[in-house]
This record gives structure tokens, C-alpha cells and sequence, in this order.
């Protein structure tokens, strides 16, 4: 019976046992009410009424001779008794009985009747019971409030004791082989994993491994694989927890926490503590706005203290991670505690190409698919993001009822992670369409010509997200521009508004609105940052200020005079009216192939590089045309005046 009744026990879903714990709590918070109600209202609903010993006697004299005797009932040295349905109590003295009272009171025996009841000691504990069962019922009562403030699940007495969850043997199954794309980081975490394995190997020439490794990088990156894999190579445990989770309510409960988390890591030992997210505890002390001595920095001060202090952790390796690295505290990266910072930033082409392959296998790519292709499409993307875009293309497949995915698929799965699903069915005039359709081909034809301009690789009017339109670039990943590159990309982006007033004669449209912002962030940069301006010295102008605690840049200081501040925004709008001078004349000499470019935007609404360059090239174009029923144009619009029109879309260049 008790076997069946542990499994059953197992067998109980989580909800099940939320449910359960819920249901107890309801429980004792209505019994308490019903002690409540016992000790205030219970005495209210009594007919009976206190009197003394004369009451018995006259009634018992009033009863000689009747039919109706006084029925009296004797509860050690409590009396009740009735008499024509009314009912009494009395308190005689300790030793004497009801006999010997109505003998001393010549009380005919017959005209009354004695009933006695067990006054023993499981009555009086009974009673005591009855008396503390409210109060044992508050208890109760107030445990349960604090078990479900602590969490479902948790008990109270368990508040500090660690959430890190262990992973042991077969389950740590991730190893480096399936982390693509970040071969330093690997290389410097092999010496990690060559120490837990061989520990002797170290320690025999008095080598000590570094305590930490903190990785640091943008969000999707890897920093959680590449640790896991670290502990799948070592073939050790693996505590995983989160820096959010050792902060609760209660003062006292992270460092308690921390404590008990280096307490297990010591008995498994050697072992892996990996702290993701360690910025929700490690930020600088004294950053918050109460002082300094709060219920985060205890906890950090724990973190200090466990990892560097008297008591050193033989065989611990701690493994944090975060995106945010300018905001921990200078103790906590000092050498002895995280002593070894490994970035492990956005891949570059290659690494993308061994992502792409590694999320890629199981899936049914089509052999025409060259992933390096798609790795050149996508810079910028992070882990997550390849993965997220082989899976939307796994998903336009099966939407499609397609049994491989195509190089096409996988085009429409990166605008889709980058810019949004098309909005085909939006309704849109001729006359805007028009507009869309020589504001992207502003842009492209200005970067083809324009010296050092990037390369096109796709153009297409079809709305994602906010913008009506949008042109993608051919980039390479490069850590340095150089002046005239910029130059080319103010220019670019300047083509689209003047496409729009070169050929509707004069016609302004709000669709050029995030073009003038990159524009002016590009000249603004390269006027206060990069020193590209002969005329201003070679310096930085403008001093961030940060707020550690808040953790974002709040203002810029003026560390320039006004003299200067004038200087920077002359030079700001020269780069600005430059780009727009370049871009008027480059689209003015190449009108035709700009027509053209727009025409077939019209007809096609979407060209890749390969028909981009044939038009600009003048070679004919073999292109289905698209179904019409995906967009929907206004007819009666067609000619209507665009200076009467508002709200254009706000087609954007990438």
C-alpha cells in the first residue's frame, strides 16, 4: 500500500500538486474562520443560563410530588439541569456531591433525577484542544501564506536554499561539436575542460586553472550552448541558474542561496557553476538609489567571498554570462574570482556558413542551397537568428506543402526575420505604389553608381512591418569603414526623396523619414566620433553619461564650446546637402536606367541581385509575373494628384 502509494505520488503532474497546495490553504483559512466564529458567536446561540445552587434547590422543592422531575447532569464540578425545557448551569464545590446537597436540603430524591458524566482527563485535554484550535489554526494558516510567497512548491523552511538545477551525466549531452561558429572561445575553454578531466596534469607543476570564466557577448550568441558544452566535454556536473533567482523578497535569502549553491558544488566536485544573466546581481555596489547596503549587494559580497576568499573552492569552476560586462563590479572581475573574459561576439560569414549547416541538419535542404550564400545575406545575425530563420523557412515550407526547402524559402525567411511578414494585402493607390516603387530604385541606382557604393542585393516593394518598401545591401563583414564608404551610404539613402522629386516634379512624401535619420546619425558620427572633418580638431566631441543602476545612457555632456557646437552642425549639414548634391546628379545622368529599374519594380515587385544587375547592365529580364489578387490597388486613385495625398508609407533602406 505504501509503495502504491509513492508512485502514485510520482505520478502527480505539477499542476495537480499546485492545485493541491491551493486547496490546503483554502482549507485551513475556512477553518479558521469557523474557529473564529466558534469563539464569538458560538456562546451567543446557548439557552442556557448561569445560577446558583439555591436555583437547583427551589426548583427541585417545586418538583415534589410532580410527574416531572429535575434532570440534572453532573460534569466534575459543573451542573446542568431543566425544568419545563429550560435549561441551566450551576458550579458546585470541589468534594461534596449533588446527594449530599439536596440530603442538607430535605429534597424528596424522587423529584429529581442524577446523571453523571467522565470529567477524567481526556475531557479536560479535549477542552484545551477546543481552546487552542483557533490559535493553531492561525499558524497553520500564516505557514502557508509564507510557503506561497516563497513559491509553489517550496517550502518555507527551504528559502535559502539554492534553485540551481544539476545536470549529470547523460543529460549534459551538448559537446563542442555541436557549437559552430566560435572557434576561439571553444580553443580557450578546451584548457577548461583538459583541467577538470586531468586535474593532476596542473596541479603536478603548480598550475592553478582560473576560478572564473566570464563570457560576454550580445544576447543570442551562444554563451549558455558553449558552457553546457564545456561541462558535456568535461563529463562533469553542472549546476545552471539564473542571477534573478538568488534575490527574493526576504533580507538574507541570496547570500543564503550563494552558500548553499557552493556548498553542493563542493561535494560534487569537480564541477561547473554557471551563472547566466550575472549582471542582475553583480552590478556596481553603491549604484542604487537607497544607499548602498541592500539585499543584491549581500548577495554579491556572498558571490566575492565564495569564489576568492579564505575558504578557496578546489575543483569549482564558476562560468557566468552577460551582456552587459561595463556594469559589474571591479571586484568581481579582478584576477582570482573571473579572471579570464572570453567575447564571443556576432559571427562572421564563415561562422554563419557552419551555424547555418549545423541548424540545417535533418532538414530537407535542397542541394542547389548554398548556405555560404545565404551566410553573405545575413550579417549581423546572431545564433538565435540563424536558427530562427531556418526554422521560418522549415514553416513557409510546410505551409506550402513543399517536401524541400528552397534557396527561396530561405530569401523570404530572412526578410521575415529581419523586416516582418509581407503585407501583400495591403491597400494601397496606384499613385503611392508609384511613388514606393522610384523611392527604392533612388536608392539602389545611387549605390550602384556611386563609387564605393555597396552592392544590391535585393529590392522589392512588397510592405513588411512599417515600411512600404526596402533595399538590401550586399554586405561584408568589415570592423572598418572609410570616409568615402559613409559618404556613399548618406548619398544612397539621400536617392530615395530625390528620385521622388525628380520624377513627380517636385513632390515631397514622408516616406523618406527614416532615411534622414540614418543619414544624419552616419554625419553626426563621422563629424563627433570618427574625426573626419579637417576643418574641427582630430577629437571626440560630447561625453556620455551613464547611470549604472538604471543602465542606460541618460544625457551627453557638452564638453565643446558653443563656438564649436555651431561648427559641428555646419559640418553636419555639409555631409548631408553633399550626399543630396551627389545623389541628384548620379540620378539625373542614369534617369533611363532609373525609369526602367521602376518599371520593372511595378510589373515584378521584387528583383534579387542577379536581375538587378542585368537591368542596370541592359540585358532583358525573364521573370513570371506575380499573381495580381496579392495586392490590392485603388483604381479611382490612379490619377489623382499626389500633393493632395497624406500618410505615404515609410519605405526604409537596410
Amino acid at each position: 500500500m505504501i509503495a502504491f502509494y509513492y508512485k502514485c505520488e510520482k505520478k502527480i503532474p505539477q499542476m495537480n500538486k499546485k492545485f493541491l497546495n491551493n486547496s490546503i490553504t483554502y482549507v485551513i483559512a475556512g477553518l479558521l474562520l469557523i474557529g473564529a466564529f466558534y469563539l464569538f458567536l458560538g456562546r451567543s446561540f446557548e439557552s442556557s443560563e448561569e445560577k446558583d445552587l439555591g436555583h437547583l434547590v427551589r426548583i427541585s422543592k417545586s418538583a415534589e410530588g410532580t410527574a416531572y422531575p429535575v434532570n440534572i447532569e453532573v460534569n466534575g464540578d459543573k451542573l446542568t439541569y431543566s425544568k419545563n425545557g429550560e435549561v441551566f448551569k450551576a458550579t458546585k464545590e470541589p468534594g461534596t456531591s449533588v446527594y449530599e446537597i439536596m440530603s442538607a436540603s430535605d429534597i424528596d430524591p424522587s423529584s429529581y433525577s442524577v446523571v453523571v458524566k467522565n470529567g477524567g482527563s481526556i475531557g479536560t485535554i479535549f477542552s484545551i484542544l477546543i481552546g487552542l484550535l483557533p490559535f493553531i489554526l492561525m499558524f497553520g494558516f500564516l505557514f502557508f501564506i509564507m510557503k506561497q510567497a516563497q513559491g509553489s512548491g517550496n517550502s518555507a523552511m527551504n528559502f535559502g536554499k539554492s534553485k540551481a538545477k544539476m545536470f549529470v551525466g547523460s543529460k549534459a549531452n551538448v559537446t563542442f561539436f555541436d557549437v559552430a561558429g566560435l572557434p576561439e572561445a571553444k580553443e580557450e575553454l578546451e584548457e577548461v575542460v583538459e583541467f577538470l578531466k586531468f586535474p593532476d596534469r596542473f596541479t603536478s607543476i603548480g598550475a592553478k586553472i582560473p576560478s572564473g570564466v566570464l563570457l560576454v557577448g550580445p544576447p543570442g550568441t551562444g554563451k549558455t550552448l558553449i558552457a553546457r558544452a564545456v561541462a558535456g566535454e568535461a563529463g562533469v556536473p553542472f549546476f545552471s541558474i539564473s542571477g534573478s533567482e538568488f534575490v527574493e523578497m526576504f533580507v538574507g535569502v541570496g547570500a543564503s542561496r550563494v552558500r548553499d549553491l557552493f556548498s553542493q558544488a563542493k561535494r560534487h566536485s569537480p564541477c561547473i557553476i554557471f551563472v547566466d544573466e550575472i549582471d542582475a546581481v553583480g552590478r556596481h555596489r553603491g549604484a542604487g538609489l537607497g544607499g548602498g547596503h541592500d539585499e543584491r549587494e549581500q548577495t554579491l559580497n556572498q558571490i566575492l567571498v565564495e569564489m576568492d576568499g579564505f575558504d578557496t573552492n578546489n575543483n569549482v569552476i564558476v562560468v557566468a554570462a552577460t551582456n552587459r560586462p561595463d556594469i559589474l563590479d571591479p571586484a568581481l572581475l579582478r584576477p582570482g574570482r573571473f579572471d579570464r573574459r572570453i567575447t564571443i561576439d556576432n559571427p562572421d560569414v564563415n561562422g554563419r556558413t557552419e551555424i547555418l549547416s549545423v541548424h540545417a541538419k535533418g532538414k530537407p535542404i535542397d542541394k542547389k542551397v548554398d548556405m555560404s550564400a545565404i551566410a553573405k545575406q545575413t550579417p549581423g545575425f546572431s545564433g538565435a537568428d540563424l536558427a530562427n530563420l531556418i526554422n521560418e523557412s522549415a514553416l513557409l515550407t510546410a505551409r506550402r506543402n513543399s517536401k524541400k526547402i528552397t534557396l527561396a524559402d530561405l530569401t523570404e525567411a530572412i526578410d521575415r526575420v529581419s523586416m516582418g511578414p509581407a503585407r501583400k494585402s495591403k491597400v494601397i493607390s496606384e499613385n503611392e505604389r508609384e511613388l514606393v516603387a522610384y523611392h527604392e530604385a533612388g536608392h539602389a541606382v545611387v549605390s550602384h553608381f556611386m563609387p564605393e557604393g555597396k552592392n544590391v542585393g535585393k529590392i522589392t516593394i512588397v510592405s513588411r512591418g512599417h515600411a512600404g518598401g526596402f533595399t538590401r545591401y550586399e554586405q561584408e563583414d568589415q570592423s572598418l569603414m572609410t570616409k568615402i564608404e559613409l559618404e556613399a551610404m548618406i548619398a544612397s539613402m539621400m536617392g530615395g526623396r530625390e528620385a521622388e522629386f525628380i520624377t513627380h516634379k517636385g513632390v515631397l512624401t514622408t516616406g523618406a523619414s527614416n532615411d534622414f535619420e540614418q543619414a544624419t546619425k552616419i554625419a553626426r558620427e563621422m563629424v563627433m566620433r570618427y574625426g573626419m572633418i579637417s576643418d574641427l580638431p582630430q577629437r571626440t566631441y560630447g561625453k556620455k553619461q551613464q547611470a549604472i543602476f538604471l543602465g542606460r545612457e541618460q544625457n551627453e555632456e557638452q564638453d565643446y564650446s558653443e563656438e564649436t557646437a555651431i561648427k559641428i552642425d555646419k559640418e553636419i549639414s555639409k555631409l548631408l546637402d553633399e550626399g543630396k548634391n551627389n545623389a541628384n546628379k548620379i540620378l539625373k545622368k542614369h534617369k533611363k536606367e532609373l525609369e526602367l529599374l521602376a518599371e520593372a519594380l511595378l510589373k515584378y515587385e521584387t528583383l534579387d541581385a542577379d536581375q538587378f544587375r542585368d537591368l542596370m547592365e541592359g540585358n532583358p529580364l525573364n521573370i513570371e509575373v506575380p499573381k495580381k489578387a496579392e495586392t490590392k490597388v485603388k483604381d479611382k486613385e490612379k490619377k489623382e494628384n499626389p500633393k493632395t495625398k497624406k500618410g505615404f508609407p515609410e519605405p526604409q533602406s537596410s
